[in-house]
């Protein structure tokens, strides 16, 4: 640990956090809180629900202002673009870290940007010019902006609980049927336009019927469970119509499970170079039944785990607080410019 660290306090604002009510969201926000904390990092984070209401965020930015009174901090750290629309006007470093669908707008059930996705991708663009520092978890999500000067920093894994485990105790932990091949659908919501399980559906109802598969869908699952998932399957199925660096695939690798997928996000870069997974060019069921046909008359694992081991949280973490670092000696200098080599950055009480 950094003694250095330990005098960083950050302000960390959220649109999407674990809660009582909802505990399996987000969980790599959460870890992140935690890995930085174990690191050194004073972080206090400050949850919203925006809900594409305006006035959830007019509200929000009245109870941070409450939040921080009397409290100091060294920097902003805004997860999603349109959460840091609460720290302006601007008056201490930001980073932002886009995540994917606030750059790449929200999906309708028809498969088009809605309204609140093209409000959702121009606040975010917006929000990318006036940062100090940007973190994007993926390479394609640069291109929605128009800056070059940012970082890439994937969501880390929970290597731990991400590993491989016998299948067959998996199956019978969960109540799985043996004999029979298991597709994994995992997503938070199977109502969720953007991860079309629909085109999942369709997928495996294409394939022959020589191949014995079900569809296996964890949703609204407890996030400690989905390692079993993992591990009771014979591959992962992603359909998204747009991700930014999807844990799923990230967590299925650490399984050694093998991955379908359409070319979202990093998935290209992720799977590249791992026999037994594939990348459809192809987001239609034919050509997804094709690529789940090869993986499950292979029946073999994958060799992924290697792939992912550099996601340790403790390294995430320690890029993160790298990007803290720049942000707040970029400030530094800028006052000193402005104001002359007495002023300093120091810590403020006010977002």
């Amino acid at each position: 640990m950094s003694a250095m660290n330990q005098n960083l306090s950050v302000l960390m604002i959220t649109s999407e956090f674990p809660t009582p009510e909802r505990p399996n969201r987000v969980p790599f926000i959460s870890r992140q809180v935690e890995y930085l904390r174990r690191a050194g990092i004073d972080v206090d984070v400050f949850y919203f629900r925006g809900a594409k209401k305006l006035s959830n965020y007019q509200d929000a930015w009245v109870r941070l202002r409450k939040h921080t009174s009397g409290k100091r901090y060294d920097l902003v750290h805004a997860q999603w673009g349109q959460s840091a629309l609460l720290a302006m006007p601007k008056r201490l470093p930001l980073v932002i870290t886009f995540r994917g669908s606030d750059l790449e707008g929200i999906i309708s059930k028809d498969g088009k940007l809605t309204f609140h996705g093209h409000v959702q991708k121009w606040v975010s663009k917006a929000m990318s010019r006036v940062a100090d520092e940007v973190i994007v978890v993926s390479e394609s999500l640069a291109a929605n902006f128009s800056r070059r000067d940012y970082t890439v920093i994937p969501s880390g894994l929970d290597l731990e609980m991400f590993r491989p485990m016998p299948s067959g105790d998996a199956r019978k932990l969960l109540g799985l049927p043996s004999g029979v091949k298991l597709v994994l659908f995992a997503a938070s919501s199977t109502e969720n336009p953007r991860k079309r399980y629909g085109l999942a559906k369709e997928a495996i109802q294409h394939l022959p019927s020589k191949i014995n598969a079900e569809l296996v869908v964890a949703s609204n699952v407890p996030h400690t469970a989905i390692p079993y998932y993992m591990n009771a399957c014979d591959a992962l199925l992603l359909t998204s119509v747009h991700e930014g660096s999807p844990n799923v695939v990230k967590e299925a690798l650490a399984c050694n499970l093998p991955v379908v997928s359409v070319d979202v996000g990093d998935v290209r870069t992720r799977l590249n170079g791992i026999e037994g997974c594939f990348v459809c060019t192809e987001a239609q069921p034919k050509a997804l039944a094709e690529c789940l046909e090869r993986v499950l008359a292979s029946d073999v694992r994958i060799a992924g785990r290697e792939k992912v081991a550099e996601l340790n949280e403790e390294r995430i973490a320690a890029k993160v607080i790298e990007v803290y670092w720049t942000a707040v000696q970029k400030r530094s200098v800028m006052k000193q410019t402005l104001q002359g080599p007495e002023a300093e950055i120091g810590s403020i009480s006010r977002v």
